[in-house]
């Protein structure tokens, strides 16, 4: 009985062991593993996308038509894959390459990588993000001609989880 009672305390003492191991792993990942977000920041307020990709677009000042842009998380930075417009104009890149497209829109493949995208915004060109999910009317978010910044930021799993998402 004797030799019993030892086992058991035994196993008793390797399970707390492994209980204890456990919670560690689980306590450090969640200290320290940290998740890529697109991060909008405007003056007063800060909230992230969960999605990978996102198209900017925004009425252009001169041709008064909408111009778009699409950009996408590429590590720690932004990439700008491609921009599409109605016609040609003011701001037109010079170094894209022209991509077929029936849809009335001059598409352009960009290829840039970007770590921080400044814009400002207004009601005069209604400065918005397209995502699969939503349309965010970032000029209704901000003040008239307040800078907003979108970049990656790197998440710890606890900001997260109580992370602000648009």
């Amino acid at each position: 009985m004797h030799h019993y009672i030892q086992e058991q305390n035994a196993i008793t003492m390797n399970s707390k062991r492994l209980i204890g191991s456990a919670c560690i792993i689980v306590l450090l990942i969640f200290l320290l593993y940290r998740i890529p977000v697109i991060q909008v920041h405007l003056d007063e307020e800060t909230f992230y996308l969960k999605e990978d990709r996102f198209e900017l677009s925004w009425i252009h000042s001169v041709e008064n038509e909408k111009w778009f842009e699409v950009y996408e998380k590429d590590g720690e930075d932004l990439f700008l894959s491609e921009t599409y417009f109605k016609t040609y104009g003011a701001g037109v890149p010079a170094d894209g390459e022209v991509i077929h497209s029936d849809d009335g829109y001059v598409h352009m493949k960009m290829n840039r990588s970007i770590p921080e995208l400044n814009i400002s915004v207004s009601n005069n060109v209604k400065t918005k993000i397209h995502t699969e999910e939503k349309t965010i009317d970032l000029y209704k978010l901000a003040q008239e001609y307040e800078s907003v910044s979108i970049s990656i930021e790197q998440l710890h799993l606890w900001e997260y989880i109580g992370g602000t998402f648009k």
